[in-house]
């Protein structure tokens, strides 16, 4: 999988669904608020990007809403039907 750097933080893309990853569009929309999350969706609902951060299970930020296991309910039941999207997973090992 390939493999950005945000923040000084490296993450990996685990999905990318339809081709949706941009980085260009990331990189505008990423800020700080991100960072405390384990994974971070991008999806395109309506042309739009929107970002969406999950946790793991032991993440101390775990709330049922951004729960990782849940990301799927939320594709169904939040997003445009079809959407284009991808998963980041943030690398533990680098964390500085």
């Amino acid at each position: 999988m390939k493999k950005i750097e945000l923040n000084n933080r490296e993450y990996e893309i685990i999905k990318d669904y339809k081709n949706a990853f941009n980085l260009e569009e990331l990189i505008e929309k990423f800020t700080d608020y991100f960072e405390d999350y384990d994974y971070i969706l991008g999806d395109y609902s309506y042309d739009k990007l929107r970002l969406k951060g999950f946790c793991d299970k032991n993440n101390p930020n775990l709330k049922d809403y951004n729960d990782f296991e849940n990301l799927e309910n939320y594709l169904k039941n939040f997003c445009s039907y079809e959407c284009r999207y991808y998963i980041l997973r943030k690398e533990k090992k680098n964390e500085k």
